[in-house]
């Protein structure tokens, strides 16, 4: 009688090999479409980047890179954009990342969890979402308009262009420090506040050291947005002609995205202008991989050290 429902039960059960067979299909169809979007992706960064480097690099020299515009910036060099783009974007991180790594720390290692915090959160997250164009409004009426309009009357400048940006960039920090500092273990944290140490010590010492990599990780996407905005600094920092360099943060600069906007719109022949605009891109995107570059070398000896 056993045997005859062990043989009733055994038919009942799916068939082991059929059951393999089946799972081994989807994994190789998922598999086959994440390759597949690799190497759409790739496809599409080679095409763009190719098509930029064949247009822009017969305009790249060396007075191209340090002459100053001429005819209304429709000509000449971009010495002055590639110092205001590097002045606005090194003045957004100098003033976001420490903002953003000192909320972070708090948000994770501090603030109890609630309503509050949930909103909060909410809240930084849907600001990384906010179309650039809003926050250069905002930089507009905050920074730039007068006292008497309700603003901090610094006008079109550096540094109402770096305050703008830094807010802009603000929420891709807070949030990729504070996903770095959850993924220090607790074990950490333990271990330092066994041995004595205050909260204080064990957040700068020991969990903070070991969420430097993630932190610079959100300082490379930030930096790189920030580089390459054009709408927040439109109305904050940004002039469409202006061939020299600054001399204070409280000059208006060229900038590089603007440039190539400029370019495009402003010229009564935008075909005239294509190897300007094409050169002006293959800058922009160089400096940025520059700055990127930098910061990953940075993340790669904390790693390393940390690893030792």
């Amino acid at each position: 009688m056993s045997e005859m429902v062990r043989e009733s039960i055994m038919e009942q059960l799916p068939d082991e090999t059929g059951l393999l067979a089946r799972r081994r299909f989807v994994e190789g169809f998922w598999f086959a479409l994440f390759r597949a979007a690799v190497v759409i992706n790739g496809a599409a960064l080679v095409i763009i980047v190719g098509y930029m480097v064949y247009y822009g690099f017969p305009a790249i020299s060396w007075d191209f890179l340090t002459g100053m515009p001429t005819e209304g910036g429709l000509a000449g060099g971009i010495l002055p954009c590639i110092a205001g783009t590097f002045y606005l974007s090194m003045g957004s991180m100098l003033l976001a990342l420490p903002l953003g790594v000192a909320s972070a720390i708090y948000l994770h290692e501090y603030a109890r969890p609630g309503p509050l915090m949930r909103v909060i959160r909410l809240s930084i997250n849907n600001l990384a979402g906010v179309p650039s164009v809003v926050f250069g409004l905002f930089g507009m009426a905050f920074f730039v308009a007068s006292r008497d309009l309700g603003g901090l009357g610094m006008g079109v400048s550096i540094a109402s262009g770096s305050l703008t940006l830094a807010v802009l960039i603000l929420p891709v920090i807070i949030g990729t420090s504070e996903e770095a500092l959850r993924s220090v273990p607790d074990t950490y944290r333990e271990a330092s506040l066994g041995l004595g140490a205050t909260k204080w010590q064990t957040v700068f010492k020991v969990v903070l050291p070991a969420a430097l990599p993630g932190v610079l990780t959100g300082s490379i996407l930030a930096i790189s947005r920030a580089a390459g905005e054009t709408a927040a600094i439109m109305f904050t920092a940004a002039a469409s002609y202006n061939p020299q360099l600054a001399g204070s943060i409280f000059d208006e600069v060229m900038a590089l995205p603007y440039q190539i906007y400029s370019l495009s719109v402003s010229s009564t022949d935008p075909e005239a202008t294509l190897p300007l605009q094409y050169g002006t891109s293959l800058v922009l995107v160089s400096l940025v991989l520059g700055m990127n570059l930098i910061a990953i070398v940075l993340r790669s000896k904390l790693r390393r050290k940390l690893t030792k």
